[in-house]
Order: structure tokens, then C-alpha cells, then sequence
């Protein structure tokens, strides 16, 4: 009983590191190209996931939730350092490194749709690797969807803050220290009250979960 639980995990474990650790080396590679060394120089633009995993965010929160079937499946990494002062053009540039994160992601699930197709050709049962494949496919697409919401520091809150006029993007700018706690009291603290209440209102199920599935049956075709 145990061996299928260990494969169960590691399914999970390893595409999502290695979508993280591309997640965050894309922020530090596109910042870097457009004159921002400081990801560089602090060793982050690498695909060594020890520099980008944060202990709690990255491992023991996710693997919580999924070995207790939560519905779900939440997580961050160590966030890339980013000077934009440092940047060409700091307000286009800001949104091209935040851009660059769910990109990769989907470029990954695209990837691993591609890989699925080939060594799934003829194959009944799903071996391991087509598990693997299969998890890359919805844990990129889940990253790369999960990081568009437009709340700061999230990729897309980073992406409105650039393309809204000044009188909004100021104070959207100013929910940086703390939207990563909205994020989690609408994720996940607001679905557990109202279902106390008897009114569940749980926006990754009605709104994440869907546009997920739709990019992955994209990627899939």
C-alpha cells in the first residue's frame, strides 16, 4: 500500500519542481536580459530547484493539500529578486519578466502534451512516465493559470499593474506586500467559511479549475 503512495507523490513532486524551478529561472532570465543582473548575480538564473524552493511554499504546503485531497493545490516559490530600476524600461520590462513565468509553464505543458502523445501511442496502461507527463501537463497549467490572477505579487497583478493607468496601477502596486494573503483568504479561507454558512463560494473550483482544464485540453489536442 505504501509503493503506490510513493509513486502517487513523486508523480506530483517531480514535474512540480521542475515547473517551479523553470517558473523562476524565467523571472531571473528575462530580467537579466533587459539589464537586471540582480537574479544573475544572486545565482537564481539556474536550473538547480534548490535555488528556487522554499521549504514550507514549495514542498510541505502542496504535498498537505494533496495527501489530504483538498481540492486545492497551492503553493510558491522563493521570489526572484528584481530591481526595476535596473530595467531598459521598467513599467514594459516588469511586465514582460512577470509574463515570462506563466509562459514557460505553458510552453512546459505544451511540451509535455507533445511527449504524452508520442510514448502514449499504443501503450493500454499508463506507465510511469506517461503519469509523469500527465501531472506535467496540469500542474504547468495550473502554475501558469494560478500566477495570472491580477493580484500582486502574483505575475498577473505585476502584468496589470503595467498595462492600467497610473490612478489605478498605484494603489493595485501597493497590495504587493500583502495580496499574497488575500489570495489565500479568497482560495481558500473564504470557501471553507461560506461552507460553514451553507453558501460555498469557491472561485478556484468555479472559475481556476475550468480555465485550467481548457488550457490543458488545448495542450492536449
Amino acid at each position: 500500500e505504501s509503493l503506490p503512495n510513493v509513486e502517487r507523490v513523486l508523480v506530483m513532486a517531480i514535474p512540480l519542481i521542475v515547473a517551479i524551478t523553470f517558473h523562476e529561472a524565467a523571472h531571473g532570465f528575462v530580467a537579466w536580459r533587459l539589464g537586471d543582473p540582480t537574479a544573475y548575480q544572486q545565482g537564481r538564473v539556474t536550473f538547480n530547484p534548490l535555488k528556487h524552493i522554499d521549504l514550507f511554499g514549495t514542498i510541505l504546503l502542496p504535498l498537505m493539500l494533496f495527501l489530504a485531497r483538498a481540492g486545492v493545490l497551492f503553493g510558491w516559490a522563493k521570489p526572484v529578486p528584481i530591481n526595476p530600476s535596473l530595467l531598459k524600461s521598467p513599467r514594459r520590462d516588469m511586465m514582460l519578466v512577470a509574463a515570462a513565468g506563466p509562459g514557460i509553464n505553458f510552453l512546459l505543458a505544451l511540451l509535455s502534451g507533445a511527449l504524452l502523445a508520442i510514448v502514449a501511442d499504443g501503450h493500454e496502461e499508463p506507465d510511469f512516465i506517461q503519469k509523469l507527463l500527465s501531472a506535467s501537463i496540469y500542474l504547468n497549467a495550473l502554475i501558469g493559470v494560478f500566477n495570472l490572477i491580477p493580484i500582486p505579487p502574483l505575475d498577473g497583478g505585476r502584468i496589470a499593474v503595467g498595462l492600467l493607468p497610473a490612478r489605478l496601477a498605484i494603489p493595485m502596486a501597493r497590495l504587493e506586500h500583502y495580496g499574497m494573503w488575500i489570495v489565500i483568504g479568497i482560495l481558500l479561507i473564504l470557501p471553507l467559511v461560506t461552507y460553514q454558512i451553507g453558501a460555498e463560494i469557491n472561485l478556484f473550483a468555479d472559475i481556476i479549475v475550468p480555465i485550467v482544464a481548457a488550457v490543458m485540453d488545448a495542450v492536449s489536442a
